[in-house]
């Protein structure tokens, strides 16, 4: 069968694919980030996944106000990097994985969860700067990905703990695919950032590393995170932490299998006046 082997958790700072693309990455500014993200490149070539699962949040690109899923899942052979006002990112066009996408969208919906299916759509940022950022800048990526987008940009935005239990109905959908697959799911978003309004530029560290505390040791408590205290600690566009929580949602240790072991972890400020966070975690043997 094919299984989940790992999850990653990475922020996706448009300003970030702009300084890889760009050749800044060792500018004073942007070099303590990159080099927190060395050993992932090195510790994703040592375990390339099969398909990676990646939720993220379209920014107005592929969906607009027009409408909104709250959760859609791409199903296509291919995706072409969004423009986003200013070209499309110099970066490899992403490869689909349509029948595994298409067995999670059945399964996930018979298991009364609603998803929005998507057979044509173009990605952004928030899809393409966590694949730059543990990949680097290969001439095609290393396998297959399946975008999942989130709606975290029009209220209302689902819960973390219906973002929670997503993420073991994704398991389960993965698990009973009748292929040998090597799966990893990817969150993506945050951390701790809000750009308008009298508290643009807000950042706080303490509130960002207790989550991922949280996240490691005890996720059904990071689940139980209401709304107003992603907006009042981490700023609006903190709220994009749900998105971790469906990728944590789908490990093992959440139906009472082992606990999973961190490989890694590591935190960021600032970064274009956002916070960044980085986790990976395996799944036991």
């Amino acid at each position: 069968m094919a299984r989940i082997t790992a999850s990653v958790y990475t922020s996706h700072v448009p300003a970030v694919g702009a300084a890889i693309d760009l050749g800044k990455t060792q500018e004073p500014y942007w070099q303590p980030l990159f080099e927190g993200y060395e050993y992932s490149k090195q510790w994703m070539k040592d375990n390339k996944p099969d398909v990676i699962f990646l939720v993220y949040n379209d920014h107005a690109t592929a969906f607009s106000l027009d409408m909104i899923p709250t959760f859609a899942i791409g199903t296509a052979a291919n995706y072409k990097p969004a423009d986003e006002g200013w070209g499309p990112r110099p970066v490899p066009a992403v490869e689909g994985q349509p029948e595994l996408a298409s067995h999670i969208a059945q399964s996930v919906i018979q298991d009364d969860f609603d998803l929005t299916i998507v057979n044509r759509m173009e990605v952004d940022h928030g899809l393409t700067v966590p694949l730059s950022l543990m990949c680097g800048q290969p001439d095609a990526w290393p396998c297959p990905v399946i975008p999942f987008a989130v709606n975290v940009v029009q209220y209302p935005a689902p819960s973390g703990r219906r973002c929670f239990q997503l993420g073991q109905a994704i398991r389960r959908a993965v698990e009973s695919f009748d292929a040998d697959l090597n799966v990893q799911i990817w969150g993506t978003g945050g951390m701790s950032h809000q750009l308008q309004g009298p508290r643009a530029g807000l950042i706080n560290r303490e509130w960002d590393n207790a989550f991922l505390d949280k996240l490691i040791a005890d996720p059904e408590a990071a689940a139980a995170i209401p709304h107003i205290d992603y907006v009042r600690e981490a700023g609006s566009e903190g709220i994009e932490l749900v998105m971790w929580l469906i990728a944590r949602g789908a490990m093992a240790d959440v139906k009472g299998g082992p606990a999973p072991v961190v490989k890694h972890r590591f935190y960021h400020v600032p970064a274009s006046n956002t916070a960044v966070g980085h986790l990976i975690m395996e799944n036991p043997e």
